[in-house]
């Protein structure tokens, strides 16, 4: 029987947490029977209008809840913030206020996290997955690693905003003994984005790894040091001569232990850090293709239409790129 989607899931958590482009006109999502995307209207009403179907969809004796999905289900990042300035400058009241004020549940909680900055997005899903912690819960690594050092940097901001603490205090408070020792420098590290890179620094610190991962001191401090603050093109010229030094990828020596989450936390930020876009793309695959069709022999789409309702359920499809649910 599939998982159940009466709470927003990994599914849906990841789904609205990688859909985060800003500028093209469909946006690409993993599914198992194809590829679906989010489909944005060829031509895309003004901001002005599509508050103004909103703020009908809010007045009346009952919301539209379809309003609702029809217009926020079907905008890019950068459409949805225009929108929300907008209705922001036209109502004087913020969109996600009246949002919260005319819908509730599942459905809320999805259209909220959509409709949000990716910023503000990316930090109320690390203050859940601090106060819900879990070592092998792997949304602190996604955000840190696959973010660039500014995005980072306005996460941090967003977290700080919205919390009143910053994300490294959270972090440490919310985590214990290796991994605090990990993730608070991962998450406040501001790594160097350009491409210049030292050969001599990449075989010592190459030297270094090895040495730690023979000596299985895997949370030593120059070990952690090297892959949470060092720039993504020093740390593949560091990897690279790894493996040519010593014979295999780094990864491969950080043998997996299905009771070691620590080491399994290591690979993810070296893969994540490194090629991001490879690594997404492994736990979309491994999430949802595994986890909803090999394992229950049904398509995500079919999952989540036999497994949720009403409004939740269509945003959901929505942002599949169906809207038949």
């Amino acid at each position: 029987m599939p998982p159940s989607f009466s709470h927003p899931s990994i599914v849906s958590l990841s789904l609205l947490r990688k859909l985060n482009v800003s500028s093209m006109a469909t946006i690409q999502v993993p599914n198992i029977s194809s590829m679906a995307t989010i489909k944005v209207p060829a031509t895309v009403p003004y901001p002005a209008e599509d508050c103004d179907q909103l703020r009908k969809a809010f007045q009346g004796w009952g919301t539209n809840e379809r309003m609702i999905i029809s217009i926020l289900a079907h905008r890019t990042a950068a459409q949805r913030r225009a929108i929300r300035a907008t209705y922001a400058e036209t109502y004087g009241e913020e969109l996600l206020k009246s949002l919260e004020d005319e819908i509730s549940g599942d459905f809320e909680r999805a259209v909220l996290l959509w409709t949000l900055d990716p910023a503000d997005r990316d930090a109320q899903l690390a203050n859940e997955a601090l106060r819900r912690w879990n070592p092998s819960n792997r949304v602190l690594i996604e955000i840190a690693c696959t973010r660039n050092s500014s995005e980072l940097f306005d996460v941090r901001r967003a977290y700080h905003l919205r919390y009143k603490r910053s994300l490294e205090e959270d972090v440490a408070k919310h985590t214990t003994g290796d991994f605090r020792k990990l993730l608070v420098p991962l998450v406040s590290s501001y790594r160097y984005e350009g491409i210049e890179v030292s050969g001599k620094l990449a075989k010592s610190e190459a030297k270094m790894l090895h040495e730690k991962i023979t000596e299985k001191a895997y949370s030593h401090d120059e070990l952690i040091r090297i892959i949470t603050t060092r720039s993504k093109a020093q740390l593949i010229a560091t990897l690279s001569h790894y493996k040519d030094e010593y014979g295999k990828p780094i990864n491969k020596d950080l043998k997996p232990d299905r009771n070691n989450e620590f080491l399994a936390a290591l690979r993810a930020i070296i893969r994540c850090t490194c090629c991001p876009e490879r690594y997404l793309e492994k736990v979309d695959l491994k999430v949802i293709e595994a986890a909803y069709y090999k394992r229950n022999s049904v398509p995500l789409e079919q999952a989540i239409k036999g497994d949720t309702s009403g409004d939740y359920k269509a945003m959901l499809i929505a942002l599949l790129g169906h809207d038949d649910a």
